[in-house]
C-alpha cells in the first residue's frame, strides 16, 4: 500500500468542533479540509458513527478524510448522540433520533462557509447502513453515498437473525461490543470538567440493545424501521455499493442495485468486512481513487466516464484450498452491464439419493438427527478475515446429508443466488435447516462456497410462524447467500444438509430428525454465469493508497479461534479472540486505547438446551494521570421456552470502581 504525502491541495486538520442540533445537543466532530476551503468552498463528505473518534477509529479516519481533503474535499467525521464525546444516549442501532440528527448534521455542513452546500456520504458496517438509511429520507443537500459492507434488510441480513434462526455468532457478541463501547467515557480534554458526570449518566441510562433485539424474533415492525427494501424508490440520490465476498453484508451489492431505480453502481472482491484498500484476502485495490472519481461525478458535476461503464463489477474466485487466513484469493475481474444480468441462466441439479444430478432418479426418503456441535467448522461471521474464515468443511460434510456431483467436465462459473428447493418432515414442531454448497477438489478437500439457513417455523412467512405438523411433508425454499465463484472442470459439487449449525444457528428446543425426500421434488438451482469468451476489458483500480496515518505506536491484539472437545461428555467449546483494535497510543497527545474481545461458545451433543455464549469484553482509554476502564460479560442460554440474558458492567476510574450493574433478562422463545 502507498502512502501519499503530496496532494493537489494543502490540508488543514480541525481536531474538534461541536455541531448544535435544535434541542440543545451538541455532536462531537473532526473535520479535515484544503486550506483554500475558505476562499473556494468545496463539496464534503460525511461519516456518521458511534464509534470513538479520537482514538477507535483515528487511524483509520485520519488516512481517508485527509486523502479526501487532499483532492478538494471536506472531509467529516461525526459521533452519534450518546457515544465517544458528544451529548446524550444513546437507545438503540439505527434508531430514529439518529437519523433525525443525521438530517441537522447535514444541514449544518452544507451551510458551512467552507463547503458548496453538496454532501456525501460514505460508510462501513454501520456507517453504509445508516447512510442508506438517511438516503432514504432524501435531504435536499445529499447528492450521493458510497456504502460498504452493509445491509437493506435490518432483520434477515444483519448480525441478530439469518433466515429467522438467531444468530448466536453475532446476536449477543455484537450486543457484547455495542454495550462496551457505549460505556467508555468522553475525553475530558474534549468536554471539559463535565465528563465524569456525563459518563455517569450514559452507564446508567443506555440500555442493553440486545434486548430490545431479542425481544423481536420475528420480522415485525421494529425490523422493518430502517430496512430500505421495504422501499427501494425511497433513495433517489446515486449509490455506489461495495463488499466483499468473505463479508457477511455481501447480497446487498446485488439486492441494491437490482431494487434501486437511481443511478447505482457496484463492486464486490474477495476482502472480509473492510475497507477495499485494505482488502483481505487479496488483491486490494485503489478504492480511495475510485472514490475520488464518484465524488468527482456527483458532487462536483464532473464527467469522469464512471457511469459509463459497467453496472456491476466484480471478482470472480477460482478454487483455493481451505483455509482459516488466506492471504489472497486467486480469480480475475469480470463485470455486467444490468444486474439482473440477461447473461445468468438458471441451472438444475436434483437432490438425488445418487449425488446431484440433472435428471432425477426415484424418491428416497433419508433420515438425518442433527449433531449439536456441527457448524464448529464454520468459521465466524462477519469475519475480520484474519485466521476466522471457514476450513476444510469435509468433517461438517459427514455430518449432514450431502448430495455430490459427479466431476465436472467443464468449468461452471456461478454468479447470484444459489437457490436449495427441498421436500422434507420433522419429528418435531420446531427445527432448522442448514445448507451449504462447496466446492470438493479431486483430491477431495472441502471448500465452502456459500450457505443459507432457514428456521422452518418461518417457512411461509418471517412475520407469521407457524410449527411444523410432525410427519407432514414440506417443500421449503432455503436462499443461499450469493456468490461469484468458478467450480474447475474435474471439480464437484456439493450441497450438504443438516437440521443443526452451531454457533451459527441457534439450536431448537428438542433434538430433531429431518427426513430429505431426494429425487424428483428436491433441487439445486444455481445462477450460470454463460462463457462469453473474454470479458471487456476493464480500466484498472490503480494500486492501494492512503494518506500518512497519525504517529501511534501500536499492539496488535490477538485474534483466532480454538476448538476444544471433552469426548467423555460429548462438550464442544469454541473460543474465539478478536481483539479490536489491540493497543494504540497517539504521540501527539499521548492518548491511549486498548480493548480486548472474548467469545465462548459451548454445546453438549445430544442436548439442545446446553447451547451457552458467553462474551468478556475490556477497554481502557486514558491520558497521563486520566485512566479509566470498563470490563463487561455477558451471558446468554435457554431452556425450552425462554432465553436468559445477563450483562455484568463494570467501569473504573484507576482503580476505583465507579459504577457496577447487572442487568438480567427473560425473553421468551417465539418460533425458534
Amino acid at each position: 500500500m502507498k502512502v501519499r504525502t503530496q496532494f493537489p491541495h494543502a490540508v488543514r486538520e480541525i481536531k474538534h468542533t461541536w455541531i448544535p442540533l435544535a434541542d440543545g445537543t451538541r455532536l462531537a466532530a473532526r473535520i479535515w479540509l484544503p486550506t483554500s476551503a475558505l476562499d473556494s468552498p468545496v463539496p464534503a463528505v460525511l461519516e456518521y458513527l458511534p464509534y470513538r473518534l479520537n482514538d477507535q477509529t483515528a487511524v483509520r479516519d485520519a488516512v481517508q478524510h485527509r486523502y479526501f481533503a487532499g483532492f478538494g474535499y471536506a472531509g467529516v467525521r461525526v459521533q452519534i448522540r450518546g457515544t465517544g464525546d458528544s451529548d446524550g444516549v444513546i437507545l438503540d442501532e439505527y434508531h430514529q433520533q439518529e437519523h433525525d440528527d443525521a438530517l441537522e448534521v447535514l444541514a449544518w455542513i452544507a451551510a458551512q462557509p467552507w463547503c458548496s452546500g453538496a454532501v456525501g456520504m460514505i460508510g462501513i458496517s454501520w456507517g453504509g447502513i445508516n447512510s442508506l438509511q438517511i438516503a432514504a429520507r432524501r435531504p435536499p443537500n445529499l447528492k450521493a453515498i458510497i456504502t460498504l459492507g452493509a445491509t437493506v434488510d435490518r432483520y434477515e441480513g444483519d448480525c441478530h437473525i439469518i433466515g429467522g434462526c438467531i444468530l448466536a455468532d453475532g446476536m449477543l457478541p455484537w450486543g457484547a461490543n455495542s454495550m462496551a463501547y457505549n460505556a467508555t467515557p468522553p475525553d475530558p480534554a474534549v468536554v471539559g470538567e463535565m465528563w465524569r458526570e456525563r459518563w455517569l449518566e450514559r452507564l446508567e441510562r443506555t440500555p442493553p440493545f440486545v434486548e430490545k433485539w431479542m425481544t423481536h424474533q420475528r420480522r415485525d415492525q421494529y425490523w422493518k424501521y430502517g430496512s430500505v427494501c421495504e422501499d427501494y424508490s425511497s433513495v433517489a440520490c446515486p449509490v455506489y455499493a461495495v463488499s466483499g465476498w468473505t463479508d457477511s453484508y455481501h447480497d446487498s451489492v446485488l439486492r441494491l442495485l437490482e431494487g434501486l431505480s437511481c443511478p447505482r453502481k457496484g463492486l464486490i472482491g474477495p476482502w472480509a468486512h473492510m475497507f477495499p484498500e485494505e482488502g483481505k484476502p487479496g488483491p486490494a485495490v485503489g478504492f480511495l481513487q475510485e472514490c475520488l472519481r464518484w465524488w468527482d461525478e456527483w458532487l462536483k458535476g464532473r464527467d469522469t466516464g464512471i457511469m459509463n461503464e459497467p453496472m456491476l463489477r466484480v471478482w470472480m474466485q477460482d478454487w483455493v484450498d481451505p483455509s482459516a487466513a488466506p492471504h489472497f484469493r486467486p480469480g480475475r475481474w469480470v463485470a455486467e452491464g444490468h444486474w439482473p444480468s440477461p447473461e445468468i441462466v438458471q441451472k438444475r441439479f436434483a437432490l438425488d439419493a445418487q449425488g446431484l444430478r440433472t435428471e432425477p432418479s426415484n424418491e428416497t426418503r433419508l433420515d438425518h438427527l442433527g449433531q449439536q456441535s456441527n457448524g464448529l467448522d464454520a468459521g465466524r461471521w462477519g469475519s475480520g478475515g484474519r485466521l476466522e474464515l471457514p476450513a476444510d468443511q469435509r468433517a461438517e460434510d459427514g455430518r449432514s446429508v450431502a448430495f455430490t456431483s459427479a466431476p465436472l467436465h467443464e468449468p461452471l462459473e456461478v454468479l447470484g443466488f444459489p437457490e436449495a428447493t427441498i421436500t422434507l418432515a420433522s419429528n418435531r414442531p420446531s427445527t432448522l435447516v442448514a445448507v451449504r454448497l462447496c466446492d470438493v477438489a479431486p483430491n477431495g478437500t472441502s471448500t465452502l462456497v456459500t450457505r443459507g439457513l432457514l428456521n422452518l417455523t418461518q417457512r411461509d412467512s418471517r412475520e407469521h410462524p407457524t410449527p411444523l405438523e410432525p410427519g407432514q411433508r414440506y417443500s421449503v425454499k432455503v436462499c443461499l447467500k450469493s456468490a461469484g465463484h468458478i467450480f474447475a472442470a474435474g471439480h464437484r459439487l456439493r450441497l450438504a444438509v443438516s437440521s443443526t449449525y452451531w454457533p451459527w444457528a441457534w439450536p431448537s428446543p428438542e433434538p430433531a430428525t429431518i427426513s430429505l425426500f431426494a429425487g424428483p421434488e428436491s433441487w439445486l438451482i444455481l445462477p450460470v454465469r454463460q462463457g462469453r469468451g473474454d470479458d471487456p476489458e476493464l480500466s484498472d483500480f490503480g494500486p492501494p493508497e492512503i494518506a500518512a496515518p497519525p504517529h501511534v505506536q501500536e499492539r496488535r491484539g490477538l485474534v483466532g479461534i480454538t476448538i476444544n472437545r471433552d469426548t467423555a461428555r460429548g462438550l464442544s467449546q469454541l473460543t474465539a479472540r478478536n481483539d479490536r483494535g489491540g493497543y494504540r497510543k497517539f504521540v501527539d497527545d499521548g492518548l491511549e486505547y486498548e480493548a480486548t474481545a472474548t467469545d465462548t461458545f459451548t454445546i453438549i451433543d445430544g442436548d439442545p438446551l446446553s447451547a451457552a455464549v458467553r462474551c468478556d469484553r475490556t477497554m481502557m482509554i486514558g491520558r497521563g494521570e486520566w485512566q479509566t476502564r470498563i470490563e463487561l460479560t455477558s451471558r446468554m442460554s435457554a431452556d425450552a421456552e425462554v432465553f436468559y440474558i445477563t450483562n455484568l458492567l463494570e467501569a473504573y476510574e484507576g482503580n476505583t470502581t465507579i459504577f457496577a450493574k447487572t442487568w438480567n433478562l427473560k425473553i421468551a422463545r417465539d418460533g425458534v
